[in-house]
């Protein structure tokens, strides 16, 4: 699986347009490394033209791919030694499988616990010691949580529960597992227990108070000092995302006031002194350091866009993955430079984007925007981001730019839902799944309207995952609206979608809906895109993968025999892989076929301007 090789220089292809160069010119993750042998880092990169591992020794510079499948890798760590790179073999992107590992320096790979079969991941933990602890979802058993002492010994079950659960953390001695868990049947908001590697519960934190309250809890990691029981710790109780340090064997909890307006994550420096906190605010991030003997904040100095990725070295020196939506990614050291440069290829800029504020039926929506040259209105794509706990940034995109040179405006809507606007924003999402996001991407459509942005005759309504979901969903139940439909591994039939998903998805849907579709049977009707297959009537492209457990294909099938049977224009792609494709040339290929597939069935503008139809915009489809 491993080999000597390290991404080599390509020349630039003649005649490439800058759409499909952003999307080959080889790009590398934010290196993570050994906690005890910081030379040893491990990133992804897609210079062979798939998203693998790449094992990286900083004292040497030599680089070696670890990891070489058809489908590609990207779930992966190090040991804290920096001996053993562990990475998640599933089959053809579906996701479940088992955890398997090679030496940092290359040689076979085994799998890494014995004893386990195949299952979804919920999540990882290493000790220092030797000791693994597992994560597992099934459909049959939920959660379970196993521990496999030192030296390969039989994996042992701490922890089962039908609630979604993960693995968060093991202490620096390895004497503290912490785990989030959804217990109390709340998927949206975690509580925390702590155990000692026995499963013996020692600490309880549940700010949900049993499921009656919608604040959530997550893990961000135990203190990286030997002796030291302080777990860092993600709260919502002010109403947005923030850091406090929780001691589960005191029981002390303290809040840290950081008195910033958007969301806050926060990792430990190396030496446990101070915090290195990443703030997210309007689509933007930007790095502080959180001095804790002093109780002060100090920015961290980085050019205005979005941090995908930040970590403390041990020399004090803050490495980041730094973009904007008209720069390509860069892995930069606040030491000064570049960290890691790929090869070859450079991806070409695109275009900055502008931002819209709507005020809209929940409260002020934020859209960015971007525009090609020349005049509008122009044919518009309002791209959909997936989710639903999401939100889109300031970031570097091969897709949205690949829309732009092409000639269209794209808008992109943080609809509520959207995580990146507070609490309230997010958890708004409830109960009326779908429609809601649409009242939000309904209020942006009309204000891109109204103010010539758009052209209401030339509107693309596209997405993938969730907003695959939210462009079937829109083109069913406001028909007048939209030109074309491109919807990416979307829901389509969401009951047969929420019996054959990942057991992870079914906790979150149940979660939203407030039941199952068995219990809240027109809950589940209204939001689903099935419902109201018999109003399309504008021609729509879906792309699906077989293997996918998180849409799964059996859904899909179900509405596009709705719409042949309507006679509906529409096409259907489908390839052999999962929630999405790590081929480079894949994704290529699945995005021309999207443009093209609009660039057919949008009516052209003569001299005059006029269209070849007067379609104009329709109440909402009645369930």
């Amino acid at each position: 699986m491993s080999d000597e090789r390290a991404p080599e220089e390509m020349p630039e292809p003649e005649g490439m347009p800058d759409w499909e160069k952003r999307f080959r010119a080889p790009r590398v993750s934010l290196p993570q490394w050994a906690e005890d042998a910081p030379d040893r880092s491990l990133f992804i990169s897609n210079a062979t033209g798939t998203f693998e591992l790449y094992a990286w020794d900083r004292a040497s510079g030599k680089q070696r791919q670890a990891t070489d499948r058809p489908n590609g890798t990207v779930d992966g760590g190090l040991s804290p030694d920096g001996e053993w790179i562990w990475w998640f073999n599933d089959t053809d992107g579906d996701e479940f499988g088992h955890w398997m590992r090679q030496p940092f320096h290359g040689g076979p790979d085994e799998a890494a616990v014995p004893g386990l079969d195949p299952s979804y991941s919920a999540g990882l933990a290493l000790g220092r010691d030797g000791t693994v602890v597992v994560g597992r979802m099934t459909e049959e058993a939920g959660t379970t949580i196993h521990v496999a002492p030192p030296g390969g010994g039989e994996p042992v079950e701490i922890y089962r529960h039908r609630q979604s659960a993960g693995v968060g953390d093991l202490s620096h001695d390895g004497a503290l597992l912490a785990i989030e868990h959804t217990e109390h049947g709340d998927a949206m908001h975690a509580a925390l227990r702590v155990v000692r590697p026995d499963g013996t519960a020692l600490a309880e934190l549940d700010d949900t108070e049993g499921g009656t309250r919608e604040l959530g809890l997550t893990v961000l990691g135990f203190a990286p000092v030997a002796g030291d029981a302080r777990l860092l710790v993600g709260h919502q109780r002010r109403g947005r995302w923030e850091p406090m340090i929780w001691n589960p064997l005191t029981g002390e909890q303290t809040e840290l006031e950081l008195d910033l307006p958007g969301d806050t994550r926060a990792r430990w420096y190396p030496d446990g002194s101070g915090l290195l906190i990443v703030h997210s605010h309007a689509a933007r991030s930007e790095l502080w350091r959180y001095d804790l003997a002093a109780r002060r904040l100090a920015r961290v100095e980085t050019a205005p866009g979005t941090i995908s990725g930040a970590t403390a070295r041990p020399d004090g020196a803050v490495e980041y993955l730094w973009s904007s939506a008209a720069e390509p990614p860069q892995v930069r050291s606040t030491a000064g430079g570049t960290v890691l440069r790929p090869p070859g290829l450079r991806a070409p800029a695109s275009v900055p984007v502008t931002d819209l504020w709507v005020e809209g039926p929940g409260g002020t929506i934020h859209a960015l925007v971007q525009t090609p040259d020349g005049e509008g209105p122009f044919p518009t794509v309002f791209d959909i981001h997936g989710g639903p706990t999401a939100h889109d940034t300031d970031a570097f995109a091969a897709g949205p730019a690949a829309w732009v040179d092409h000639g269209f405006a794209v808008v992109r809507v943080n609809y509520r839902g959207s995580t990146g606007y507070g609490r309230e924003w997010t958890d708004a999402l409830k109960h009326r799944i779908g429609l809601i996001e649409l009242e939000d991407i309904t209020a942006v459509r009309a204000e891109c309207v109204r103010r010539g942005l758009a052209d209401p005759e030339r509107l693309v309504l596209t997405g993938g995952s969730w907003g695959g979901y939210l462009t079937l969903l829109g083109v069913g139940t406001r028909p007048g609206d939209w030109t074309v439909g491109v919807a990416a591994v979307p829901v389509a039939d969401y009951v047969s979608a929420y019996h054959d998903e990942m057991e992870a998805l079914k906790a979150m849907d149940r979660t939203m809906f407030g039941g199952t579709p068995e219990e809240q049977p027109e809950r589940w009707r209204a939001s689903s895109p099935i419902t109201y297959v018999d109003h399309v009537r504008a021609p729509v492209y879906i792309s699906a993968g077989v293997n996918d457990p998180r849409c799964p294909i059996r859904q899909i099938e179900n509405y596009v025999d709705r719409l042949a049977a309507r006679g509906v224009v529409h096409e259907v792609y489908r390839y052999d892989a999962g929630h999405g494709s790590l081929v480079v040339e894949e994704r290529i290929k699945q995005v021309g076929m999207e443009i093209r597939f609009a660039l057919r069935h949008l009516p052209a503008r003569d001299r005059d301007g006029q269209t070849d139809r007067g379609d104009q915009p329709q109440a909402p489809a009645q369930v």
